[in-house]
């Protein structure tokens, strides 16, 4: 892992953004890692059919909370057709480390999360 990467993660750990709850989200889900533990809550709030805020809560690994702290930037001013063509691969290029197969379900956790909302979202 590269020291400008580590640094980054341990930034967004340490130093988390967009860490809360936004009161009345158009979209709110939350999943828990049934490997290790780890929960993410994701809120987000929708205007002219983007992203305007975004938000996370949550308990978990370094990677975890730092991918959760990393995407709700990554997702700012994105539309429901580019969230939803987000895919693994988007998490380990913002994350710019290699993952073991232990972490790789901390670092998409917070996708995951999206995945599922959106999921619900098409049904309602």
């Amino acid at each position: 892992m590269s020291d400008l990467y580590r640094e980054n993660i341990l930034d967004h750990y340490g130093n988390p953004r967009n860490e809360g709850v936004l009161e009345n989200p158009d979209i709110s889900h939350e999943r828990q890692n049934p490997v290790c533990g780890d929960v993410v809550q994701l809120d987000i709030k929708l205007e002219d059919g983007r992203v305007k805020e975004a938000r996370f809560r949550g308990q978990g690994c370094v990677i975890s909370m730092a991918s959760a702290s990393m995407f709700t930037e990554k997702i700012k001013g994105k539309t429901i057709s580019e969230l939803q063509e987000l895919d693994e691969e988007d998490i380990f290029d913002m994350l710019g480390v290699e993952l073991g197969p232990s972490r790789v379900y901390c670092g998409v956790l917070p996708l995951k999360v999206m995945q599922e909302a959106l999921a619900e979202l098409e049904q309602d």
